[in-house]
């Protein structure tokens, strides 16, 4: 809060020196105008602010643009409300009546709300859609995006297009949203734009909408194909999941090993409503020979939808050359609740971090059967990260004296990330009925840490050991 009434204090004074509000703030900034509002009440500045002797008589005709923005910010409502009837001289100056329309007098609220109601047009209700929708998610702030909505039911398509292309999500999502309610947009242009925004909020909005519009029956590929081809996983789920209502669920086949579980999910759904069971797909997909260009989204295709009796296929491909097959082998066999500590411990050596992790994932049960000598060599700085970061998510899961020697030999680990997850694993640990409270190991390792901990823990731990403090 203070550095927002650093930047809005500059703002203020050089308004307070003459210079017109739209030469300091840039364009309808949101962030400027607020900390324009915020800064102008600071105390140093309380001189600069106007009085209201410059609202009497012929004095408030010739306020000008500046003292009419400090005006509009001031501590006293009766000064900001005067202000309201002098800024429609001034058009530069509607982000400030925008602001004024969440006031807490009730008075200056008002007369704002009035005048933005007047005076709000589609050009500048475009500018300030950001500044509006930031002001909304303040308290009394829906007026102002009530306006603003009703005023954008008349923009044009270029228009809406500006803020449906808006860097600030909030407002693409603001402006789809009204696109979408006020038949805007065809069944196409939503699909393009669902396939092209990068926000999951606007992404489901506009394929849903964009599926809504189009017959059943009908084929659709210029809505279908912006869908299918997305990046967005939700958005290529709705694709396929639409390819029933469209009477082609043939193609669903085509994404039943895609890289998103809920798209091959949809896959198999749309498959299965027409008769057509896509586990033998699954499984003459991983079988035979090894398939250097199997699809990892195959592998965890089958783990999904598979049996127990599957896991040979997956077991199979834990040699793959390719390591996401690997990955989601590993994964795989943990969905069929397959533990095979000696092979999973093989592959903390495997060379691709994915591999590693989910195989680190399937040991964390039986972490307490594997060698903590072993585990403690892997933590050495000649080690790969990923094979040091499971060796200790390896030891941290057997607590007692072997997670805290863990923890300890990686308190001044040059790594950022594994010397904060050790200080962690330090601060949260305790005694164990394994380790009780007196352990002169344990004593002698959170000495070494001590700088994490409260004395009186540490004292405590020290005389049960019979430690000197």
């Amino acid at each position: 809060m203070r550095g927002e009434f650093e930047d809005g204090e500059a703002v203020a004074l050089r308004i307070a020196e003459g210079a017109a509000p739209c030469d300091v703030i840039e364009g309808s900034d949101p962030g400027g105008w607020l900390a324009l509002d915020a800064g102008a009440r600071s105390w140093p500045l309380r001189d600069a602010l106007p009085s209201r002797a410059e609202f009497d008589g012929e004095h408030r005709n010739a306020l000008t643009e500046s003292r009419a923005a400090l005006a509009l910010c001031h501590r006293d409502g009766r000064i900001r409300e005067a202000a309201l009837e002098t800024a429609v001289r001034f058009p530069s100056l509607l982000p400030l009546v925008v602001i004024r329309c969440a006031d807490w007098v009730a008075p200056v609220r008002e007369r704002a709300r009035h005048l933005l109601r007047e005076t709000l047009e589609v050009d500048a209700a475009v500018s300030l859609t950001p500044l509006i929708l930031l002001v909304g998610r303040r308290g009394r702030g829906a007026f102002g995006v009530e306006v603003l909505g009703d005023v954008l039911r008349g923009a044009s398509h270029e228009q809406l297009g500006r803020l449906r292309a808006d860097g600030d999500r909030i407002v693409r999502r603001f402006a789809h949203r009204l696109a979408v309610a006020e038949g805007k947009l065809s069944a196409a242009e939503l699909a393009r734009a669902a396939a092209r925004d990068s926000d999951p909020a606007v992404q489901t909005l506009c394929a849903e909408a964009a599926v809504a519009l189009v017959p059943e029956g009908t084929a659709a590929d210029d809505v279908l194909g912006p869908l299918l081809a997305a990046r967005g996983p939700r958005v290529r789920a709705i694709g396929v999941t639409a390819l029933r209502r469209a009477g082609r669920p043939e193609r669903a086949a085509d994404f039943l090993a895609d890289r998103s579980g809920v798209v091959r999910a949809c896959a198999r759904y749309v498959l299965r409503r027409y008769g057509t069971d896509p586990l033998p797909w699954y499984r003459h997909r991983v079988a035979g020979t090894v398939d250097p260009a199997l699809p990892p989204g195959a592998v965890m295709g089958l783990a999904e939808c598979g049996e127990r009796a599957d896991a040979g296929l997956l077991a199979r491909l834990l040699a793959h050359p390719s390591p996401g097959v690997r990955a989601g082998a590993v994964a795989g066999l943990r969905t069929f609740d397959v533990t095979d500590v000696p092979r999973f411990r093989e592959l903390l050596d495997d060379p691709a971090p994915s591999v590693v992790r989910e195989a680190t994932v399937n040991l964390l049960p039986s972490a307490g059967s594997l060698d903590a000598g072993w585990l403690m060599d892997r933590l050495g700085p000649g080690r790969a990260r990923h094979a040091r970061v499971a060796a200790f998510r390896l030891l941290d899961a057997r607590g007692g004296l072997v997670r805290l020697r863990a923890a300890v030999a990686l308190l001044d680990d040059p790594d950022v990330k594994l010397r904060g997850w050790a200080e962690r694993s330090v601060r949260q640990w305790h005694p164990t009925p394994d380790v009780p409270l007196g352990s002169e190991e344990a004593a002698a390792l959170l000495d070494r840490g001590r700088h994490l901990l409260p004395e009186w823990v540490l004292a405590r731990h020290q005389r049960e050991a019979g430690v000197p403090g």
